[in-house]
């Protein structure tokens, strides 16, 4: 059974940073592309970032470009987004997905197949 689970919200400043992890399980992820999204009160989830399955292709939603990096490591079945300066429009439900390819096929969540729990990201003003 594939699992993924989020870790690292929490409450911030605007300015401040903060680290999410997606730790995977059931499955060798090294292959995959893997991604986050972000899903805001009273609005659709959105697309933040995605890696292709070996770190060496980056992607970034332009509302985070230059301020969040996203990274992986497939020895530990684990992905990182790194966030920097914090804005309250950041503030949102973040999800881990994978998409079982290892090209990038698009921002879409359609393409992805296996999804987290979600874990809250809240900037205060």
């Amino acid at each position: 059974q594939v699992q993924l689970v989020e870790s690292g919200g929490g409450l911030v400043q605007a300015g401040g940073s903060l680290r999410l992890s997606c730790v995977a399980s059931g499955r060798t992820f090294s292959t995959y592309v893997m991604g986050w999204f972000r899903q805001a009160p009273g609005k659709e989830r959105e697309f933040v970032s995605a890696i292709n399955y070996n770190g060496g292709r980056l992607f970034y939603a332009d509302s985070v470009k230059g301020r969040f990096t996203i990274s992986r490591d497939n020895a530990k079945n684990t992905m990182y987004l790194q966030m920097n300066s914090l804005k309250p429009e950041d503030t949102a439900v973040y999800y881990c997905a994978v998409d079982s390819h290892f090209a990038y096929r698009g921002p879409a969540e359609s393409e992805y197949e296996y999804w987290g729990q979600g874990t809250q990201v809240t900037v205060s003003s």
